[in-house]
């Protein structure tokens, strides 16, 4: 990236939303997405977030963007404002509010797990949403269906094993992969979730707190989904503290058969990492299928 091309484009689209002259003094990079990030600091003060993407990168921002704003609509958990979506010919640019964020303690996390379960009590009358975005850099595809069940085999198990296929690290596990798709309605015998709307990639890379403890929430894959989702990713890839899973079960009890379906949603996130990151995750997602297998075969 040309950073003084980068300095000169950024400094014209916040100009255009706050309607001064604008003087970047400095674009500093910010480690942890796969799309660039900055910190734009401004002559006067002012601090902006900035995700610098290509113009084929432009969906993914776009997605990123009205992802916020369906999170921010609920008014549960704080996200970052997003300020402008939009580029040229060479760059394209999410520019977010700046947000001082820190590690929370388990005070934090307890207000976080409150505050999430208040955001699952957002409902629609369909699972999905009303556009496909990413998990990452994997499209995600949202087109809505009335069955849970269904969903997940066709929006998130299938097109994951479908990009598994060609892969010599999947030819282990890819049929019982396919077996297990087959096999997805007999998790939810007595279960019916609604759909409540997920942040979608709820890690703990993906939440950040202020200084009293208020959690934030960012760089989402939205969809309406079953809550179950979302909690059993919070449990993965270091997962969150006790403290924040105690408080969202004193707010919302989950169903008894979480427990065997936790594995089930996991394994979309599994199966995404092995797409994105290479044969590591394969022997971890050949050992997810033979368990979730095992439980209903």
């Amino acid at each position: 990236m040309q950073v003084e091309h980068a300095k000169f484009c950024i400094a014209t689209l916040i100009a255009r939303i706050s309607r001064r002259v604008v003087d970047i003094r400095s674009l500093s990079p910010v480690a942890g997405g796969s799309i660039p990030a900055f910190l734009a600091t401004l002559a006067d003060g002012g601090r902006f977030f900035v995700k610098v993407g290509t113009p084929q990168q432009r969906e993914r921002l776009r997605a990123e963007a009205r992802g916020l704003e369906a999170l921010r609509a609920t008014q549960s958990v704080r996200v970052p404002q997003t300020w402008l979506v939009g580029g040229e010919v060479h760059y394209y640019f999410l520019l977010l509010e700046y947000l001082d964020l820190h590690p929370g303690d388990a005070a934090a996390h307890a207000r976080l797990g409150r505050k999430l379960a208040d955001l699952h009590r957002h409902f629609a009358p369909t699972f999905g949403f009303e556009r496909d975005n990413f998990i990452g850099a994997t499209p995600q595809a949202n087109a809505q269906m009335d069955e849970w069940p269904a969903f997940w085999r066709e929006r998130r198990l299938l097109p994951q094993l479908r990009l598994a296929e060609n892969q010599a690290s999947a030819r282990p596990w890819i049929e019982r992969g396919l077996l297990l798709a087959e096999n997805v309605g007999k998790f939810f015998d007595g279960y019916q979730p609604r759909p409540s709307l997920l942040h979608g990639d709820l890690w703990p890379g993906n939440i950040g707190f202020f200084a009293d403890g208020t959690p934030v929430i960012y760089d989402p894959a939205v969809y309406y989904g079953d809550r179950e989702a979302e909690v059993a990713m919070t449990e993965m890839f270091g997962g969150l503290p006790p403290a924040f899973h105690t408080a969202y079960y004193e707010a919302w009890p989950l169903d008894p058969g979480y427990a065997t379906r936790r594995g089930l949603y996991q394994l979309y996130h599994l199966l995404n990492h092995h797409h994105l990151f290479g044969e590591s995750y394969a022997q971890a997602v050949h050992a997810q299928i033979d368990s979730l297998l095992a439980a209903v075969t």
